[in-house]
């Protein structure tokens, strides 16, 4: 005979007894043993099995073991730290590998709060965009409302995305990159594409934009998407055209969600801005910001913070973010390196003179001498190369390096440019003087030493950040041989991304480390828990690029309660002043003004034509030039965009700022998920008590908790070993965690373990000998005036969102009910309390048995009675969470709860007056 089974009824077959999960497919069984984990789980067809599946029930065994009053507690907490499906509201709050900060709530509460979540989030650096999207990826996910998703984003954030996914979210997704594809693709039927087969994947923007391919995706593409640097995805770049293509063909289908995050939404560029929101919804391409009822729209699915919003005011989250102090380091020249800038000046303004009346020309001189100054500002070895460069005759691409863009070969980043100036006899003077002081002693390099001296001995761990390559290397022999005992790296555009990646991580294992960059490293790799200061050894000319090197330190997550970031400059190099006078100093003082970092004006000329007015004058050389009225134009046009870019902002910030939702509003539905779940708090309890329970306690140690595994039960040991955990661990209590340590929640693989071993073996004492903690007991206790029953049951309730296409759901929950009188007189952190009041004394086991024998006949009533009112308690009640969240839809899915009776019972505990 065959059965058919619901999500949440209890099964039996190959000889054990399982939970029935939501299937994916018509016609199989997904089950989990009752007394096993998420990780047990198995899909099976009915008619293929050699045994048939049978209807089961869980019940409580009348030998059950005795258990005392700790170990009673201790299966408690450990059964709530064992569910995975979360009841509610956040369904995901049991799958997520850390604490969310209530802000980062927000972007999650939106998405839900719309029938097809599409959003920009463009949130400032280092807030959290990954996270709020990894979170409303989860939420849906464990909802039943996605299946799969792509994330596309640049090259170098691919394995950044898959190893966040994976670490915090428990989503495990393919990178697709040019390198990955084709072996991801080998062996699969040509109507089948690699995106059918992996459900999650990451996805190179540059890989997948081009045409044959993008017509392909766009076919095979799931329904969510995710889209990382949105803003590169618009503008003139033909790489951004092909990218802005692919995005629009993927938004023309209504039905499929998107995600897109960008820390630079608008930038002044109200074209770009109109493209962008267009992927949104055609409508919003209008810009009508005039219009309220445009606005009110919008802001449904716009979201943008900066830090000072959320470190004030109604959020105060400034223990989310380290304090930030910035510094200001000028450095003197020496006569020797103060005379070759000058000689080289000198060649410039003379190649300028030369360059005769024609725009094209002048601007290419113009261009030539701002690329050989910053190579002469940065060092001898990359004057060298740049000098050696221009004898080539290159003239390609001289102004996006100039200005530190975002190019489409990233790989170029920090190559040293090269501009067309012919070789004559000053150009091989210069080259000569350039090789004579690679041997002298550099006073830049000096100053650096100088600078990190009292910073290293304090404990810091700096970036130093180089412009050019040859620069990096130079400073990095430097400092190897100043910081002997310093575990000193370079990382530059000569190494692959994955090389990258990996020799960053290897200076995790040094007690103390620094790192020489260039801006290969400026976005794609988080830097926040291994270092703690940043130096701009060289200037960048685009004002969002200091902002990216910070944001790779100083962002969410830094353990380091602050963080430094120094600005060296030398007073005495032209150049240099002309730069902060020119550019960097306006975008501090409209960073100020407005709490953001605006991008260079995007018409280059007039920043150009101000640069060289800054040198000149510095040198007092204008007149000779016969330039005057041109370049002072620039400067003029220059101060004219600066104001404007500071005005945009100010607009923007008005217009945009999300403030629909108070901390207020979102807190307390997070807070709800915990309680019945349990957060950090509680992870840690369980965790110490455990331990100590198996003779192996937690010991402190500056900022960390210290663990050994090895000195547990094989049992233990070896199940910990399976999850990567051996020797001894170091464990943070709160986020973020030191470098070395992780972060211990209730996901974290030594809670788990120990939870589901403790609760496996009081379950079935046979699989796990020695482990078990036994599922009855009786004790006197001051806590109680009369006789009480506490039942530790193991609630599952049937979720079915009714829409077009009808999906089951199951959530389990931990509940602790106490019973006196045959009502409940206390529940959840009510009757823990109860729980946890120490016994008074032991009962004489004759006595214990004979109270059990009553309690376990009175069982069946308890169930039928007060246990079955409080299930359909509970079924109203996450009905009504869920029907909260999505309030504000008016298309939201309609949904039924249904509880699962009868609930398991894990425990059944006798508390007694203390004179009994």
């Amino acid at each position: 005979m065959s059965h058919a089974f619901a999500p949440g009824d209890i099964v039996r077959t190959r000889g054990r007894e399982w939970v029935n999960l939501p299937a994916p497919r018509e016609g199989w069984l997904a089950l989990r043993p009752l007394s096993g984990s998420e990780a047990d789980r198995v899909l099976l067809k009915p008619e293929l099995e050699l045994q048939p599946v049978e209807p089961a029930r869980f019940d409580l065994p009348a030998d059950a073991q005795v258990t005392s009053q700790t170990n009673a507690v201790l299966l408690a907490d450990a059964l709530r730290l064992t569910l995975r499906r979360g009841a509610g509201p956040f369904r995901s709050a049991a799958q997520i590998a850390f604490e969310p900060r209530v802000y980062q709530l927000v972007p999650l509460l939106m998405a839900l709060r719309l029938p097809v979540p599409r959003l920009l989030i463009a949130d400032d650096v280092g807030i959290g965009k990954t996270i709020e999207a990894g979170l409303i990826l989860r939420e849906l996910f464990d909802r039943g409302e996605l299946d799969s998703f792509s994330v596309l984003c640049p090259p170098h954030l691919v394995e950044q995305w898959t190893g966040e996914l994976s670490s915090r979210f428990g989503l495990e997704a393919v990178a697709v990159t040019a390198s990955t594809a084709p072996r991801l693709e080998r062996g699969l039927p040509v109507a089948q594409t690699l995106f059918d087969v992996h459900p999650f994947t990451v996805v190179s923007l540059d890989y997948i934009k081009a045409e044959q391919r993008r017509d392909r995706f766009a076919r095979a593409c799931p329904k969510m998407v995710v889209v990382d640097e949105a803003h590169a995805c618009v503008g003139t770049h033909e790489g951004r055209q092909q990218r802005f293509r692919l995005l629009s063909e993927l938004a023309r289908d209504p039905e499929r969600a998107l995600l897109m995050l960008t820390a630079t939404p608008h930038s002044g560029d109200e074209d770009a801005f109109a493209r962008l929101l267009s992927l949104i919804d055609p409508g919003f391409a209008s810009l009508q910001f005039d219009d309220l009822r445009y606005r009110e729209r919008l802001a449904r699915h716009y979201v943008q913070r900066r830090r000072i919003d959320l470190t004030s005011a109604d959020w105060a989250e400034e223990r989310a973010f380290p304090k930030h102090k910035t510094t200001e380091f000028p450095y003197r020249l020496s006569a020797k390196h103060l005379a070759f800038q000058e000689a080289v000046l000198d060649y410039c303004f003379g190649v300028v003179s030369r360059a005769g009346s024609g725009e094209r020309e002048r601007r290419l001189a113009f261009w030539g001498t701002l690329a050989l100054m910053r190579c002469v500002g940065s060092s001898p070895a990359a004057a060298l190369s740049a000098l050696r460069n221009r004898m080539a005759g290159e003239a390609e691409r001289l102004e996006p390096q100039i200005y530190d863009e975002d190019g489409e070969d990233e790989d170029a980043v920090d190559v040293e440019p090269a501009a067309a100036m012919a070789a004559d006899a000053p150009l091989a003077a210069l080259i000569q003087m350039a090789s004579q002081l690679l041997g002298e002693p550099d006073p830049k390099v000096e100053a650096l030493t100088g600078l990190l001296k009292p910073i290293i001995r304090e404990g810091a761990n700096p970036v130093i950040f180089c412009r050019f390559i040859s620069t990096a290397e130079h400073v990095r022999d430097a400092l190897r041989r100043a910081f002997p005992k310093v575990r000193v790296e370079a990382v530059t555009g000569l190494l692959t991304p994955d090389e990258r990646r990996d020799r960053v991580a290897d200076m995790a294992e040094a007690e103390q480390r620094i790192l020489v960059a260039t801006d290969c490293l400026s976005e794609g790799i988080n830097l926040q828990k291994l270092f703690d200061t940043v130096v701009h050894y060289d200037l960048s000319w685009n004002p969002t690029r200091h902002q990216q090197r910070e944001g790779r330190v100083d962002r969410f997550g830094q353990p380091a309660p602050e963080v430094r970031s120094v600005l060296m400059f030398s007073p005495d190099s032209a150049i240099d002043g002309a730069v902060l006078d020119v550019i960097l100093r306006k975008a501090e003082a409209i960073r100020k003004a407005t709490g953001v970092t605006v991008p260079l004006p995007d018409e280059r000329g007039p920043v150009t034509d101000a640069l060289m007015a800054a040198m000149m004058l510095r040198r007092g050389t204008t007149k000779q030039l016969a330039l005057d009225l041109q370049l002072t134009d620039g400067a003029a046009a220059m101060e004219r965009r600066w104001r404007d870019a500071q005005e945009n902002e100010r607009r923007s910030r008005a217009r945009f700022a999300q403030n629909a939702m108070k901390p207020q509003e979102v807190a307390p539905e997070w807070a709800r998920a915990r309680d019945l779940l349990g957060g950090p708090d509680a992870a840690l309890a369980f965790v110490e008590a455990a331990m100590k329970r198996f003779d192996a306690p937690l010991e402190p140690r500056k900022a960390v908790l210290l663990t050994h595994v090895h000195a547990l039960d094989p049992h233990l040991r070896e199940r910990l070993a399976e999850r990567g955990l051996t020797g001894s661990l170091r464990l943070a209590t709160a986020d973020p965690a030191p470098a070395g340590a992780s972060l211990l929640t209730r996901t974290h693989p030594l809670t788990a373990t120990l939870a589901e071993a403790l609760v496996e073996g009081a379950l079935d004492s046979a699989s796990l000998p020695g482990l078990g903690l036994g599922r009855v007991g009786a004790w006197p206790t001051a806590a109680v005036t009369r006789k009480t029953t506490l039942l530790l049951l193991r609630l599952r309730l049937k979720l079915t969102v009714h829409a077009r296409r009808e999906r089951l759901l199951l959530a389990e929950e931990a509940a602790l009910l106490a019973v006196s009188d045959g009502k409940v007189v206390a529940s959840g952190p009510e009757a823990r309390t109860l729980l946890a009041s120490p016994a008074n004394h032991d009962l004489a086991e004759v006595a214990r048995a004979r109270f059990l024998r009553t309690a376990h006949a009175e069982l069946p009533g308890l169930l039928d009675g007060p246990v079955r009112q409080h299930a359909a308690q509970r079924a109203e009640e996450l009905l009504a969470d869920h029907a909260r969240l999505r309030a504000a839809s008016g298309t939201a899915p309609r949904l039924s709860v249904e509880a699962v009776l009868p609930p398991d019972v894990i425990g059944l505990f006798v508390l007694l007056p203390a004179g009994a």
